[in-house]
């Protein structure tokens, strides 16, 4: 029996394997790239000594994230999903060290440079997402791709709680108090890219496939045809096209990106809104905490609805919670309040709803052959998205108040629930990426039966 036969009879122990190795990378990326994000505005805001550029840590951290998003495409297109995450999160190491180097010697410039690498581990939590969907059955999609995406509320919700604990580490090491959170973050990283290179094997990507490949070649033999599956493309470019010529796809584009745009411009200058008010650098790390437990912990609840309702009504509740979080947003006092809490969880949940269903979709709806470029433009997209909105909240903020970007942010919410009514796809089969949206035979799902 050949390599691929063989683990294409054993898919479903293989895909085990796959989702607890990218959990346990989740759990370790998520440590990293939270403790980052709880002080980066704090850290910018004292390098820079203006309240005004302390969003662009966080907005070139996010611009990093999509830019970094294109190699990693194609590199995974080329080689598998290992090597393409173990790429961010060694840029993420990288990152982490400039971030601290920056801290002491106190240059914005080199400030923005490690944020931009920084980034690299966030694309890799990010795309890991894509990594579980790669082998899962139509049936189970949404709900693998979520247990990867739920995995990192643990690491997500320790890394701002480990603030306080990070500056001890940062007084022992004769560091800035506020680069501590980084050495936390250089330490995650480390320990996701061993454990992806080790245990991400065999790579789910290539193994798909291997299984299209099989497929085709069956289908080929009943038609006595020599139809060949399309050869894989990582181009971002030709990726977006693909995504644009499929409206469930592109509404999960839209979802994923507007959702982004909306929970960063609001999260990344929480931070600061609280710290001009008073409060604490423990009392912020536990509001961020709840934001980030409203992120993940819900999402295999949100992965189950989306493979049981479909991609479309679940990223319009989405939609919705994000409009009602940043309302609550909007009207919190300067510091900290039972309301902010309250809109921050929220503002979490209706992110999970809009990444998990707009995820699903894009990955439901893409041939096999595109699934690195197309992922990589949504990813794209999306940090552009929310880097824009993270570069524009803190002008807003520091011209028109919290407030206003809370405003904001509820229009661009808006949007998704407007785009998910209004963009519908008029040809037959698979709408939404749900398991209720068409019967596909299981050997030769809609992902996997594009030939040329």
């Amino acid at each position: 029996m050949s390599p691929a036969r063989h683990h294409a009879v054993n898919d479903p122990a293989v895909q085990r394997r796959t989702i607890a190795t990218l959990v346990g990378s989740q759990v370790l990326g998520g440590v990293g790239v939270a403790s980052g994000v709880a002080v980066g505005s704090l850290l910018a805001e004292d390098v820079s000594g203006s309240a005004d550029l302390a969003g662009l840590g966080g907005t070139f951290q996010v611009l990093g994230g999509a830019l970094i998003a294109v190699p990693m495409a194609r590199l995974m297109a080329r080689r598998g999903r290992r090597p393409g995450l173990g790429l961010g999160y060694l840029l993420g190491i990288v990152g982490a060290v400039v971030l601290i180097t920056a801290g002491v010697v106190r240059s914005f410039p080199l400030l923005l440079l490690g944020s931009v690498l920084f980034g690299g581990a966030t694309t890799s939590n990010s795309q890991a997402r894509y990594a579980a969907a790669d082998l899962a059955e139509d049936r189970h999609r949404g709900l693998d791709l979520s247990v990867v995406v739920w995995a990192t509320t643990i690491g997500a919700v320790l890394g701002p709680n480990l603030v306080g604990l990070a500056g001890t580490v940062a007084d022992a090491l004769h560091l800035p108090a506020l680069t501590g959170a980084f050495v936390f973050s250089l330490a995650g990283f480390v320990l996701a890219a061993v454990l992806i290179t080790l245990r991400l094997r065999p790579d789910p990507l290539l193994l798909s496939r291997e299984r299209a490949r099989a497929a085709a070649a069956a289908a080929a033999a009943d038609a006595g045809s020599d139809d060949e599956v399309e050869a894989p493309h990582g181009s971002v470019v030709r990726g977006f096209r693909v995504v644009r010529q499929r409206p469930a796809a592109l509404l999960g584009l839209v979802a994923v990106a507007l959702g982004h745009m909306t929970m960063v411009s609001v999260m990344v200058m929480t931070p600061l809104h609280m710290h001009h008010g008073g409060s604490t650098l423990r009392l912020i790390g536990l509001v961020i905490s709840i934001h980030i437990l409203g992120m993940y912990a819900l999402s295999p609840l949100v992965g189950t609805a989306v493979d049981r309702f479909g991609g479309r009504p679940v990223a319009m509740v989405g939609s919705v919670v994000l409009v009602v979080a940043t309302l609550l947003a909007a009207q919190a006092p300067t510091g900290w309040s039972p309301g902010l809490a309250i809109g921050l969880f929220l503002l979490g949940a209706g992110w999970s709803c809009t990444l998990v269903s707009g995820s699903t979709l894009i990955a439901g709806a893409v041939p096999v052959a595109d699934r690195a470029g197309a992922q990589g433009a949504s990813d794209l997209v999306m940090g552009l998205a929310a880097g824009g909105g993270g570069a524009l909240a803190g002008l807003v903020v520091g011209t028109a108040g919290y407030s206003v970007l809370g405003l904001g942010a509820a229009v661009v919410a808006a949007t998704i629930g407007l785009t998910a009514a209004f963009l519908r796809d008029a040809g037959p089969g698979p709408r939404d990426g749900g398991a209720h949206a068409g019967h596909t035979p299981p050997t030769l799902d809609p992902v996997d039966s594009h030939v040329r």
